[in-house]
């Protein structure tokens, strides 16, 4: 290590000034990072991680936030050492993006939806380096391949909103890196992102801290993610700095309690091996609960057959359909009572769109779909209705499925009351009862969404799906944004409810070691189809399809030994899902390698 690291925070204590007094975000912090070091700091939400992070960059005076003690010694290119905290905001300005580069957790939010992404990516460079317009939009060329992002020029001409997730995070990494920074912050890049795109930016951030000899403050609450980047770990927890060390040292002898439950609470993929019905895992402090094999039963509950799911794309003067996403093509599959079907793929796969459509959500276009001997499809719209009773949906986003103006106590109630299931004090003991079943006290049935936690409000919108007693839920990537602790806590309930109430699931998500912990049947979804379904054992102990080879195989390793190298990861780009308007696609073809393990036969390259 050098002599002098390119950060060092010491002492920093950071307070918000509340209505209700002073909130303490980070209370005594001290640690430093060197050259060429990525240094991970994990912590759950509200640990003090990101506010580290904005208080070096000084950005958290705009968030209300007031650095009331310690020091941010930065070792400047050409200034040597200086203290942030003494720094005017015109210098600052100057530090920020050209030497400290960031990237932040949201890259909807980090973008600027008027501007194009050549613009965005071109500002920088043109403030901090003087470069011309054309020199800096060579440099923007540059940059978009270097994050791997497939026609460059076309993405400089288009706005964010033309991307998807993974293409934007890569636009906020490369605007981030645009002016070849000393220190790079990235918190929490990789959240939102599918284990495919995940891995590939991790290789990217990895192979670009080699090459510069940047220094990166790695922000996650992700242990594979830690195992894969760190040298160095720092563990928070609410405010406070409680152990750090070298990566081996954390993974395998942690000293401090909290850590010690961290890591307990990691799904690890192949922890599942060998046993053929899911089970809920063992949590740190908690010897109440129950972690038998969930065996579920032979009983067919929904049936979907054939089911097609396509947008129309409209161009020209009259708006005719030209072109249609072809989002859901040809999907089959079962669901048996008490059980779980995994849906797994990356984003733009279908999931989504399949789990929605079979409850008519969005309509498909073709199809059959039997809910315990109930045809969905051929439903009115009273019928459909009266039939949602006994399907929900639990959705991605808590706090935008939630209304911020009701109590949680009027959100939980409001199935009951729209079917007129129950009224009064039966209401209310039905709502406290639910509460208890979520493992929420009652005293939040007076809360609003906003005074809970990410993992709080996904518990009411289980609760309120739970409300009308349903025979399915369709759980839309239900846990992909919770910490890990937090995670591990709700699957844990779901298939706990799952036990007592004998509810199945259609569990759509893109963690693989989630999924192996809780599906019965697992479905890999590729362009719209499925092209591998089976047993979760089978697919997971004996993956037959290529690009169900190519999904396990990306897959971070809670564990520092097995870290993945950029020459693992070989995908192919994925093609469009748009196809023009009198466009008949292949018909869908599979062999059976096992009882009940199908797997598509196709001529392209997956």
């Amino acid at each position: 290590m050098l002599d002098h690291p390119i950060a060092r925070i010491e002492n920093l204590r950071v307070e918000f000034q509340t209505k209700s007094g002073t909130v303490v975000g980070v209370e005594d912090v001290s640690f430093d990072i060197a050259a060429g070091e990525t240094v991970c700091v994990v912590g759950e939400s509200g640990s003090g991680k990101s506010v580290s992070s904005l208080s070096l960059m000084r950005l958290i005076e705009f968030g209300g936030g007031d650095i009331a003690n310690g020091k941010l010694i930065f070792d400047r290119k050409d200034g040597g050492p200086l203290d942030l905290t003494t720094a005017d905001q015109d210098l600052m300005r100057t530090i920020r993006g050209n030497e400290i580069g960031m990237i932040f957790q949201e890259p909807m939010t980090a973008l600027n939806p008027v501007f194009t992404v050549g613009r965005q990516l071109t500002e920088g460079l043109k403030v901090h380096r003087g470069m011309s317009q054309d020199e800096a939009e060579a440099r923007a060329l540059e940059l978009l391949r270097e994050v791997r992002i497939p026609e460059p020029e076309r993405r400089l001409r288009q706005y964010p909103h033309e991307l998807s997730g993974g293409m934007r995070q890569r636009v906020v990494i490369a605007m981030a890196l645009a002016c070849k920074p000393r220190l790079l912050i990235a918190d929490e890049p990789t959240t939102a992102l599918d284990v495919t795109i995940q891995a590939e930016i991790l290789a990217l951030i990895d192979r670009l801290k080699r090459e510069t000899g940047t220094a990166v403050m790695f922000i996650t609450h992700d242990m594979a993610v830690v195992a894969q980047m760190a040298d160095r770990v720092v563990v928070m927890f609410r405010g406070n700095k409680v152990e750090e060390g070298p990566v081996e040292e954390i993974f395998e002898a942690p000293k401090h309690p909290y850590t010690q439950a961290l890591l307990a609470a990691v799904p690890k993929l192949g922890e599942m091996t060998g046993s053929d019905a899911p089970r809920p895992m063992k949590l740190v402090g908690r010897d109440d609960q129950a972690t038998d094999p969930i065996p579920g039963t032979n009983e067919t509950l929904l049936t979907v057959e054939n089911l097609v799911t396509r947008f129309p794309v409209t161009g020209g003067f009259f708006r005719r359909t030209v072109a249609n996403v072809h989002a859901v093509e040809d999907v089959s599959f079962t669901i048996n009572r008490g059980q779980t079907l995994s849906l797994v793929g990356e984003s733009g796969c279908g999931k989504s769109t399949a789990g929605r459509s079979i409850l008519r959500l969005v309509e498909p276009l073709s199809g059959k779909i039997d809910l315990d001997g109930m045809d969905v499809m051929s439903l009115s719209p009273g019928a459909l209705r009266r039939a949602r009773q006994d399907m929900q949906m639990i959705f991605q986003d808590p706090f935008a499925s939630l209304n911020p103006q009701m109590q949680l106590a009027d959100q939980v109630s409001e199935p009951m009351r729209n079917f007129g299931l129950a009224s009064g004090s039966e209401m209310r003991d039905r709502v406290a009862n639910l509460f208890d079943r979520v493992e929420l006290p009652r005293s939040f049935m007076q809360r609003y969404p906003h005074e809970l936690s990410g993992g709080q409000r996904q518990r009411i919108a289980i609760a309120r799906a739970l409300a009308l007693n349903p025979k399915l839920i369709i759980a839309d990537e239900a846990v992909s944004a919770l910490d890990v602790s937090v995670q591990a806590q709700v699957v844990n309930l779901m298939m706990e409810l799952q036990a007592e109430l004998g509810l199945s699931f259609l569990f759509i998500s893109h963690d693989m070691a989630v999924v192996e912990r809780v599906s019965h049947y697992v479905g890999v979804m590729y362009l719209g189809r499925i092209v591998e379904l089976g047993p979760r054992r089978a697919v997971f102990e004996d993956p037959q399809h290529p690009y169900t080879q190519a999904l396990m195989k990306a897959v971070p390793i809670a564990d520092p030994r097995q870290r993945k190298s950029e020459r693992d990861l070989n995908f192919k780009p994925i093609p469009s899902p748009i196809h023009e308007a009198g466009y008949t696609p292949d018909p869908t073809r599979y062999k059976e390698v096992s009882p009940g393990h199908k797997v598509l036969i196709s001529d392209s390259g997956y």
